[in-house]
């Protein structure tokens, strides 16, 4: 038994003399952390809370920010889209109301021309803006831009093709505002 004895009490002292000064430093500055470790680490916790909750208040209100800026900017672009168009139409605006001041003291002739001039204006103000006119006569039928009011024997023009605009239609940018109003060939009954 007296070797068994001396056995751990030699373990023991080669132990201690393995540990240098600075690593028992360290095992003692280690225990008095874990002591102060909860409450510290509740406090560094917190902290953290704390700063991530101000980064989450100020995300959260740059986000409603942009929304608001978002909505704001959308509602200008609704009111004032045509603004431009509404300012080119001004002019055709004027040239009526001159046309109708002239008109009580105006020959026929004159009349007509400021109503050609007018019609131009209106024109060019309307292809400035990318609405085309749609003019179909002599063309095939096509559903998707002429609207069909009647059929009627025509000479001049193939079956199946338009014989008649009785309204022009209007595109935009290549959209469909307004069908064309039209009257389709059929065959002649002599044929």
């Amino acid at each position: 038994m007296n070797g068994q004895a001396e056995r751990p009490d030699k373990e023991l002292t080669e132990v201690v003399e393995d540990e240098s000064p600075a690593e028992a430093r360290k095992q003692q500055e280690e225990a008095a952390a874990e002591a102060d470790g909860p409450e510290m680490a509740l406090a560094a916790a917190e902290a953290k809370a704390s700063e991530n909750w101000e980064r989450y208040l100020r995300a959260a209100a740059e986000v409603e920010n942009v929304r608001k800026r978002a909505m704001r900017d959308v509602e200008n672009a609704h009111k004032f889209a045509l603004e431009r168009f509404g300012k080119e139409l001004l002019s055709v605006w004027d040239s009526l109301e001159m046309g109708l001041t002239a008109a009580e003291s105006a020959s026929v002739e004159s009349l007509l021309e400021g109503s050609t001039a007018t019609l131009k204006l209106l024109e060019k103000t309307m292809q400035h803006f990318g609405i085309e006119v749609v003019d179909p006569h002599g063309e095939p039928f096509d559903p998707e831009f002429h609207e069909a009011i009647s059929m009627q024997p025509a000479d001049d023009v193939e079956p199946g093709s338009v014989a008649v605009v009785v309204q022009k239609g209007y595109s935009l940018n290549g959209r469909l505002l307004r069908p064309a109003m039209v009257i389709v060939a059929e065959e002649s009954a002599g044929e």
